[in-house]
């Protein structure tokens, strides 16, 4: 690790910010952040996974399992490609094709370039769409529809889930989604985004602290008890990247705490 890594862990140890008990083999952490301050963080939570939207560390420095993701149809390369297979035992697929400000991809298209990922040897996850993973019709069910007619290869569905209910209820409407995108495919879920934000109103509403951190004790609890859920990360790291953030860059988030926790 870097001298600015290991001062920032030192700092963590001395306020008590280090984990000091059992903590998940699932919980990972998304991370687009500075290198020094994403490793030091991701030490304190305890992740044991963690990826950033790209093929490779971006120089994080960190002994958490690094997962990449082939982002976009952009991203379908030698090189990403070679990247990925060199920094990862697992790959993720495109990053919301559903949307159109993120990897925006018809379904013909991502099975065009699925064989360039299927290449890479990894075990592979599919692309992970903003919403709607368990609707008939929807992206995800013609993707893993059309993947089996080509008789491509799927080894689990990652998801992403923002909750517009902050209320004590939202843990159970998480719970029921995951449950219903299981029984549509029967593939191990990777849970790689997830936070209570409501966007109904075309900007970002938070819950109140308290929300928020008795969301993150309930949901971990809750996806740590179902055997399907592999992994999850919350959305995300960085106070930079989002208000949801898990640390400031020099210490723990009141969410940070809560999933340190977790």
């Amino acid at each position: 690790m870097r001298k600015t890594t290991l001062l920032l862990i030192a700092c963590l140890l001395l306020m008590g910010a280090l984990p000091s008990h059992a903590v998940s083999a699932k919980k990972g952490v998304n991370a687009a952040d500075d290198p020094g301050p994403a490793g030091a963080a991701m030490a304190a939570l305890d992740a044991r996974w963690y990826y950033n939207w790209a093929s490779d560390r971006r120089g994080i420095q960190s002994s958490a399992e690094f997962v990449p993701m082939i982002w976009g149809a952009a991203s379908v390369t030698d090189a990403e490609l070679r990247n990925a297979k060199a920094s990862g035992r697992q790959l993720l697929g495109f990053n919301e094709p559903d949307l159109a400000g993120q990897a925006d991809m018809t379904v013909e298209r991502a099975l065009d370039l699925w064989p360039r990922l299927q290449s890479t040897g990894l075990r592979l996850g599919a692309p992970a769409v903003a919403f709607g993973g368990d609707v008939a019709g929807g992206w995800l069910d013609r993707f893993m529809a059309g993947a089996k007619a080509r008789n491509l290869r799927v080894d689990f569905i990652p998801i992403h889930w923002y909750g517009q209910d902050f209320s004590s209820a939202a843990t159970g409407h998480l719970e029921s989604y995951l449950r219903n995108v299981h029984a549509r495919y029967g593939k191990p879920i990777w849970l790689t985004e997830y936070a209570l934000i409501d966007w109904r109103s075309g900007r970002a509403v938070h819950p109140t602290e308290q929300q928020q951190t008795a969301f993150i004790t309930a949901s971990a609890r809750m996806l740590d008890g179902l055997p399907f859920v592999e992994r999850y990360a919350w959305f995300t790291l960085s106070t930079k990247t989002s208000p949801t953030g898990l640390s400031t860059g020099t210490a723990l988030t009141a969410a940070g705490r809560a999933y340190q926790r977790a």
